[in-house]
């Protein structure tokens, strides 16, 4: 099984290939490739590399699927014995991505 953590968006993940991950908002269009250089760690065909922070020969590409709002978060403010609420919503961009391979440099 290979599999491999990246940091994106200060944020990490587990990636495998094949599969598509939610990650914060990347300014490109809808089917650009992308490469994440900040790997954290590989396991490919049982052999594991850990990097001190990140691996410097390693990359993972991946492909832009869409942009879209993640599901609503609320928020919701109350000061007591002031009659005083507020209750507002917020929604995230975020963008799908699909990861294609890992590349050795």
């Amino acid at each position: 099984m290979n599999y491999a953590i990246i940091e994106a968006g200060g944020k990490q993940f587990w990636i495998e290939p094949g599969k598509f991950y939610d990650i914060d908002y990347i300014p490109l269009q809808p089917g650009d490739n992308i490469s994440f250089n900040r790997v954290l760690l590989v396991n490919l065909e049982g052999k594991l590399s850990i990097g001190y922070p990140c691996i410097n020969n390693m990359n993972i590409e991946g492909t832009i699927l869409r942009h879209f709002k993640d599901k609503k978060i609320i928020v919701y403010k109350d000061k007591p014995k002031k009659q005083a609420r507020s209750k507002r919503g917020f929604r995230k961009l975020v963008t799908r991505v699909k990861i294609s391979n890992f590349n050795m440099n």
